[in-house]
């Protein structure tokens, strides 16, 4: 019962977003559990694998739409297309990958932080060295920052942060 409770909630939450059944990838593991770092990857509705178990070392996303979150064997957080292609980065913070705030994310490309959208679409280009979470439709960005340790975490120091509002533009 619980499984089909289960089932029923992911198709009524894809068919309110205008997908059909045959527009998504589950995620499959190695063992029942899933827990964090358990081999992954992604099948379709026929059950057909699409994306190997082993391809990665981790799938964050349960369920792949546009875009998935997974770490791959060198433990580098990306963001993937349904074919198992790398996206983007995707920010590691805290503990796993960036937290979505306010519809967005950070993503990093060749070492600049920008941000995607809650579909995978990049929304502000990577162009910054820092960033922060969008809070009260503003983000706190840097063109220079320094990553310094602070024991348990990285702290980005800058002399020059600004703001920047969702559609990237810098607010006076």
């Amino acid at each position: 019962m619980r499984n089909l409770f289960s089932i029923l909630t992911i198709f009524i939450s894809i068919a309110s977003y205008g997908y059909t059944i045959d527009d998504y990838l589950i995620r499959i593991c190695e063992d029942k559990n899933c827990e964090f770092g358990t081999p992954s990857g992604y099948i379709n509705i026929n059950g057909d694998t699409i994306i190997p178990i082993n391809q990665f070392y981790y799938c964050f996303t349960d369920t792949l739409k546009d875009f998935a979150i997974v770490l791959d064997k060198k433990k580098i957080c990306k963001a993937i297309d349904k074919s198992g292609n790398t996206l983007y980065e995707v920010k590691w913070y805290d503990n796993g990958p960036d937290y979505i705030s306010e519809g967005l994310f950070r993503i990093i490309v060749e070492g600049k932080t920008g941000y995607a959208n809650e579909r995978g679409e990049i929304v502000i280009e990577p162009q910054y060295a820092c960033t922060n979470p969008f809070v009260n439709g503003k983000a706190r960005v840097s063109f220079e920052c320094e990553l310094v340790d602070d024991e348990e975490h990285k702290i980005m120091k800058s002399e020059n942060w600004f703001y920047i509002d969702k559609e990237g533009k810098k607010i006076e």
